[in-house]
């Protein structure tokens, strides 16, 4: 009898796990809110779970304006864990982890409530032997993010060290403002309270397992960086889509739309890590270096650009996944005038030695066919085919696919011959699947906190990072809204269609065409 065998992750090899989580108290600023239940909560559950687990005296605190007790703060807190945590929920663990659990009901505009906050994080901190180390993650509404780090330096619980004894940090969610000029005005409310290397910029796509592949395939492989330029690759497609609507949150989305909700931030994200050049070491400063290099080489684009490289859409009634879905501006907070995107198609060119001639494409929307995000890399042909007259040709190009969601995965097509007395070539696919594992990969919220926890600030988004990113978007929003809005109008698509034709007839123009996914 065949005895069961257990997968190691393979991309673990090596790597070593060596820094550990110092004790320390997470205070989580909205924490009656959706995101605190459905992922903050179920991510810390789930590392106290994992082997090794969370030290006994990292404590968590939540803070909101309700009114409520620690009871039923924990009673909130276990609902989302039962739901939504990768670990699966145990009685036993569940009384160990409550026990680390409290809440406090703080006004963010109140100094005095803050002062109250400092004090008990210090009686927690003395009765659990913490040292004085804090992550503060604000998951609030986005105007009070300036309010709440102006309040935690007046009440004193800002320790503007980095390589001290203790350290205090500041973990902050998108929407990391609006526009260039909020971002700008934003960071610098913050660096009044915390020093740069402070602050942690969270984008949870950054922390999907294979998004943090990217560098590990490029620069861990000999196969794939000597090819990884214009002089072997055709052109690289980023897709993000969506198959739902803008479900209960149509009055955010008619503030914010395609444009600034995914390609300001995850979509820009996955074009650096692609476009990158090999970083002088993994450190954090080195690696978001080179991703803010790629951001400068592709610009601000002109208004002629917007015009002819960059597609906008609003889905309309229509079925998905056989369900009826229903006009986007038939949505509740949606304004029956709406001229919000909710698809946007581009074409960016990569100014650089590396990269220059080869295109990158991107589209994401709502009420698409279905939900997937992928990085498609497409191989020119080779220059000379040996195999023409037996139909090389007609074969479709090597590609390299990352899936980041859902079935994380690569993917590499490429040529082969059949079986027989004949040479007949096909085209074949190589995968590789986290699902093939015996663990499940750890959420992306999870890889997040432990690196806040740990000090690393890799995968989160340094401050010229960010506002770079909100210029690029900038341009676009003032054509849209001058004098090139005529010429780039907003188009309808139905829904569960993959966005309008015009999209389409981007890429086709250049004699190509978008993945089937």
């Amino acid at each position: 009898m065949q005895a069961n065998l257990t997968l190691d992750n393979p991309l673990r090899v090596g790597l070593s796990e060596a820094r550990t989580v110092e004790p320390c108290i997470v205070v989580i600023f909205g924490a009656t809110g959706d995101l605190t239940q459905r992922k903050l909560l179920p991510a810390l559950y789930s590392l106290a779970a994992d082997q090794p687990p969370l030290p006994n005296n990292l404590m968590i605190v939540g803070v909101a304006r309700r009114p409520w007790t620690n009871e039923q703060f924990r009673k909130y807190a276990e609902d989302g864990i039962k739901e939504h945590a990768r670990q699966p929920y145990s009685e036993a663990l569940w009384e160990t982890f409550a026990q680390r659990v409290s809440y406090e009901q703080v006004e963010f505009g109140d100094t005095e409530a803050f002062e109250r906050l400092g004090a008990r994080l210090n009686e927690i901190d003395a009765e659990h032997g913490i040292g004085g180390n804090r992550i503060f993650y604000l998951a609030t509404a986005p105007e009070y993010y300036s309010t709440i780090a102006a309040n935690l330096g007046k009440a004193n619980m800002v320790e503007r060290t980095v390589s001290g004894p203790s350290y205090c940090r500041l973990v902050v969610e998108k929407p990391f403002g609006r526009d260039q000029a909020s971002a700008a005005e934003l960071n610098g409310e913050l660096n009044k309270v915390f020093k740069e290397d402070q602050i942690y910029r969270i984008d949870h796509y950054l922390g999907k397992e294979t998004v943090q592949n990217i560098l590990v395939m490029r620069f861990s492989n000999t196969i794939f960086e000597p090819i990884w330029s214009a002089d072997h690759i055709d052109h690289v497609q980023i897709t993000v889509a969506e198959s739902i609507g803008v479900e209960n949150r149509g009055g955010y989305y008619e503030e914010s739309g395609a444009l600034r909700d995914m390609v300001q931030n995850h979509m820009l994200q996955l074009v650096t890590l692609v476009a990158m050049d090999q970083p002088l070491s993994l450190a954090a400063n080195d690696i978001r270096q080179r991703k803010v290099e790629v951001l400068r080489e592709i610009g601000i684009m002109s208004e002629r650009d917007v015009v002819n490289n960059v597609v906008r859409g609003q889905y309309e009634a229509g079925q998905v996944n056989y369900q009826p879905a229903i006009d986007y501006r038939d949505e509740q907070g949606v304004s029956e005038h709406s001229q919000t995107e909710t698809f946007v198609a581009l074409k960016l060119a990569i100014n650089s030695q590396r990269w220059a001639g080869t295109p990158f494409y991107l589209r994401t929307g709502k009420r698409l066919p279905e939900r997937v995000s992928e990085i498609a890399v497409k191989f020119k042909r080779p220059r000379f085919s040996l195999f023409k007259d037996l139909g090389g040709d007609a074969l479709p190009s090597n590609l390299l696919s990352l899936r980041i969601q859902p079935n994380e995965g690569i993917s590499l097509r490429f040529d082969v011959k059949l079986p027989g007395q004949t040479m007949q070539l096909r085209a074949m696919n190589m995968d590789f699947a986290y699902g093939k594992f015996d663990t499940t990969p750890p959420e992306a919220y999870e890889r997040l906190l432990l690196d806040a926890m740990r000090g690393d600030s890799t995968l989160f988004t340094r401050r010229e990072e960010t506002e770079m990113a909100w210029g690029f978007v900038d341009a676009i929003e003032s054509a849209w809204h001058g004098g090139a809005g005529a010429n780039s109008p907003l188009v309808p698509y139905t829904s569960g269609t993959w966005g309008p034709r015009k999209a389409m007839e981007l890429i086709e123009r250049d004699g190509r065409s978008w993945r089937r996914l």
